[in-house]
């Protein structure tokens, strides 16, 4: 093998080296941080939203009209003023736009 060849193979074999030096402690760096997220996920949510469920704690119930009482128990109460969901009888949807369906389903 001549000079030159072996001076190439030097530097080739020197810069694979040196580039796996730097995987590797970019590799060794992330570590920590890659098992400190895995050791704290973010929370959940703890329950799926389901049927309204009245709230009948005496300290709110002292605040309410009987109107919101009884929307509560028998459950057409929206809580923030919601107007609930969008109405999808067959009538109703004859006569509406697709801006409107889209409306309310977002």
């Amino acid at each position: 093998m001549n000079k030159s060849r072996s001076v190439i193979y030097a530097g080739v074999i020197a810069a694979a080296m040196a580039v796996g030096g730097v995987v590797g402690a970019t590799a060794v760096a992330i570590a920590p941080l890659i098992t400190a997220n895995a050791a704290s996920p973010s929370p959940s949510p703890s329950t799926s939203p389901g049927a309204f469920k009245s709230n009948e704690d005496p300290t709110h119930e002292k605040g309410e009209s009987a109107a919101q009482e009884a929307a509560e128990n028998n459950g057409t109460f929206h809580p923030g003023g919601g107007n609930g969901p969008s109405n999808e009888t067959p009538a109703h949807e004859a006569s509406e736009s697709a801006a409107r369906e889209a409306a309310e389903k977002s």
